[in-house]
Formats: C-alpha cells, sequence, structure tokens
C-alpha cells in the first residue's frame, strides 16, 4: 500500500505526501532517511549559534607585532628624514646661524660662566624641575582627555609629542656618546670634550632639548596665546634655571633648544594632520597669531 510517493531514484524523502485514509494508518511505520548527503551541515552549524572557530590568541599577538613593525619603521623614516634635513637648500641658513651661535658661545662659554650670579643653585634646580613636571604633565593631561573624549585633535598632539621625544632621544644620545663634554665644575673647569663615555653628560643641554621639543609641537597644534605661554615660558625657564645652577654651559643650552626645535618642527610637520586648526601646513613665526580661513 502506497504510504508516501518515493521518488525511485534519489531515494530521498518527496514533498508531495499522499496521506492514507482510516485504517490504512495502522500498523504502518515511517522508515526515515539517512542518507548523509541530504543534510545541509552548513546551515545546521548557523542554526545552532556557534561560532566559526574558538578564539585564537595569536591574532592578539601578531596585531602586537603589526603595531611595533610600524612603529619601527616610522621612526625610522623620522630619522632618515632628519638627518638629511640639514642638507636641504632652504636650510643651509639655519644650519649657518646654529654652526655660528655654537661657535661663538663655545668660545666665551668661560668668560660668561664666571659673570653668572653664584649660591641657590638649589633653588634652581627645583625650580627647573617644577617646570618640567608642570608642562609634561599638561602635556599628558591634553593627550588622556583626547583619549577619554575621542578628541582627535587633543589625541594627535599626544601622538606626535610622543614620537618628537623619541626621535629627540635618539639624536641626543649619541652626540653625547661623541661629545663626552665635563659639566662646569667638572675637571679642570674648562669644559673639555671626550672625557666621558655615557650619556649623562653636558653638551649637547638634554633639559632645553626636551622641553624645547615638547613645547613646540604643543605650540604647533594649538596656536593660541594660552598654549604658546604655557609651553614656551616653560621650556625657558627650564633652560634658564639649569643654566643658572651651573649644569650647562651656554653653548650646550644654546644647541640643544636649536635641535629641540628643529626635531619638532620636523616632525610636526610631517605627521600633523591639515584638517585640525593647527600650524600644520602654513607655518608662521610663534609670535604671531595663525590666520585661521573663515569657513
Amino acid at each position: 500500500m502506497g504510504l508516501l510517493s518515493v521518488a525511485a531514484s534519489g531515494q530521498e524523502w518527496s514533498s508531495s505526501l499522499v496521506l492514507p485514509t482510516g485504517p490504512e494508518i495502522q500498523g504502518t511505520v515511517l522508515a526515515p532517511n539517512f542518507r548523509v548527503a541530504a543534510y545541509d551541515l552548513k546551515r545546521l552549524h548557523e542554526d545552532n549559534g556557534e561560532p566559526d572557530s574558538a578564539p585564537d590568541a595569536s591574532a592578539d599577538a601578531g596585531q602586537e607585532q603589526g603595531i611595533v613593525k610600524r612603529s619601527v619603521k616610522r621612526i625610522g623614516q623620522d630619522q632618515k628624514r632628519l638627518y638629511l634635513a640639514p642638507f636641504e637648500r632652504h636650510n643651509l641658513k639655519w644650519d649657518a646661524l646654529v654652526l655660528v651661535g655654537t661657535g661663538v658661545f663655545l668660545a666665551t662659554d668661560r668668560r660668561i660662566e664666571r659673570n653668572l650670579p653664584s649660591g641657590h643653585f638649589t633653588l634652581y634646580q627645583a625650580t627647573s624641575d617644577i617646570a618640567i613636571a608642570g608642562l609634561s604633565s599638561s602635556l599628558a593631561g591634553l593627550w588622556i582627555y583626547g583619549i577619554k573624549t575621542g578628541d582627535e585633535h587633543a589625541k594627535e598632539m599626544g601622538n606626535i609629542e610622543l614620537e618628537t621625544l623619541v626621535n629627540t632621544f635618539l639624536i641626543y644620545t649619541p652626540m653625547q656618546l661623541i661629545a663626552g663634554r665635563q659639566r662646569p665644575g667638572e675637571g679642570n673647569g674648562h669644559g673639555d670634550f671626550l672625557k666621558h663615555h655615557n650619556i649623562n653628560t653636558s653638551f649637547p643641554g638634554g633639559h632645553a632639548m626636551f622641553t624645547w621639543a615638547m613645547a613646540s609641537v604643543l605650540a604647533d597644534e594649538y596656536p593660541k596665546p594660552w598654549a604658546r605661554t604655557l609651553s614656551y615660558g616653560g621650556a625657558f625657564a627650564v633652560t634658564l634655571t639649569r643654566y643658572l645652577a651651573r649644569d650647562h654651559w651656554a653653548s650646550d643650552m644654546f644647541l640643544g633648544t636649536a635641535l629641540g626645535l628643529a626635531i619638532a618642527e620636523n616632525t610636526f610637520h610631517a605627521r600633523c594632520d591639515p584638517q585640525f586648526e593647527s600650524q600644520c601646513k602654513h607655518h608662521q613665526w610663534w609670535w604671531k597669531p595663525m590666520k585661521v580661513p573663515a569657513q
């Protein structure tokens, strides 16, 4: 007796069911089809809502390695650009100014040192430390604010600040190792070179170099009076007080200031986003207010 209409060749269930009536149903057993090919495993997998695969711990490690690789490549590009920058034609006048200025101060370092006020060295160093802490904490706070609130301008400022400090360190360190200059009060008091073999030496002035680099990025990102007063005022305070504390010679601080500004300007203009209200693509002297085009 025909209960179901079955395809003769496929041996699969037909979509057309012929239901018997009355007593024909009694004693009838339906034989299920157990053909594996009839099951849609992909659909079954999706219906169960199971993940395609277990979390792969190696994915996070690969992502971190990618970030590190990109960061190293980015810093490498910065260093190449910074070391080639002095040889560009439009920078030759600044090269001459820095070299001549450093030479003049080198020739007059001891004479200037003898005419500085004596005493209060601890006060000068404490003032310098406070100025550094104030400037760096302000920058860090602004960066954290950008991360927390999604302020892309503040986030860019923090990212470029960090990149600038890394670039500054990579230039500062070999110069310190090569120069090896004695600080005022060390050795014969003449500020001789090639006397040390570490990075905690006098030339160039590290405090000036790093603080002016930080200050320049902040002033470029936010060309407003409050930002320029905070940044350049802090950098000047650090430079002056460290010099008065007899930590450096005048030539050390002059060259440190010039290098810090140059590294910051180069890094900022290479990495900044022109959509923000900054000095990204239209550099101006720091004392002149930036003119923003009317929207």
